[in-house]
Formats: C-alpha cells, structure tokens, sequence
C-alpha cells in the first residue's frame, strides 16, 4: 500500500490502519445504518502518547539537558502545524475515510484532521507492532528536525 511505503511500515493486521483513517462522523454514519465500524479516536490518543514519549527520548538523545529545552521543542515537534505538514508530505489526507460533512468541508485538507490521523496512526503501528515498531516510524518523521 502506497501510505505504508510513505511512512516506513508495513502492516500486519491491516484493519489498525483502516480504522486509523476513519474519522469518527463517516464512523457514526455507519452505525447509524446498523453496520460496525471503528474510528480512529482512540487510536489517536495512543498515538498521542507515543509521540510523546519517543520525542522526548530522541531530544534526550540529541543534548536537550533541561526539562524546559526539552518540552518547549517537543510542543513545536508535536504543533498541528508541524504534524499535519508531515501528514500533507506523506499523502495521508489522500486516504482519510471522512464522513459525508466532512468531505464538503474538504477535511481531509485541514491541518487539525491530517494531525489527528498521523497520531492514529502512529497509535496503529503501536499496537501492530509494538513500541519499537512506533519509535522507528517515529525517528524516521522526525529525524531531520531533530538535531
């Protein structure tokens, strides 16, 4: 799958990556008509921690030495600028699964939207393939921005 080649991982349970691009309206719409469906909220939130993590561990890394260095270049790394940027350069936006509003509002072009699916995302490679899995996806975003 071409987002797979983007973001350096391939899947093994490909249902993480579907419901990591379903947003919770197209999610709703679904249940509405009796179907089952999964949206990536949750996703985001792992996802979110993750990041989190990885982050601070690679600006340790890199000779952040105090707490203040370190979470004031972690809130610019994780900015809905900076994460729906790297969403645009990956292509994500192409395969969000948006719900019927949000495709006239073209979602899957707004920078909050692209971020929250990176972080599903992200929380999908987690649990497809566990903390490493994460933190090489991770360190392979933001290895140029982190010096």
């Amino acid at each position: 799958m071409p987002l797979e080649q983007s973001i350096g991982y391939t899947f093994n349970n490909k249902h993480l990556l579907t419901r990591a691009l379903t947003r919770k309206a197209y999610a709703n719409e679904q249940r509405q008509q009796n179907k089952t469906c999964e949206d990536q909220e949750v996703l985001r939130t792992l996802g979110d921690a993750v990041l989190k993590t990885v982050l601070v561990d690679l600006l340790i890394g890199a000779g952040c030495g105090t707490r203040e260095e370190i979470t004031t270049r972690k809130m610019n790394l994780e900015s809905v600028e900076k994460l729906g940027g790297m969403a645009r350069q990956l292509g994500i936006g192409a395969h969000i699964i948006l719900g019927a509003g949000e495709k006239k509002q073209k979602a899957d072009e707004q920078q909050y939207v692209l971020s929250e699916t990176l972080e599903a995302i992200l929380g999908a490679v987690y649990l497809d393939g566990g903390f490493e899995a994460a933190r090489g996806v991770i360190t392979g975003l933001f290895r140029a921005h982190i010096q």
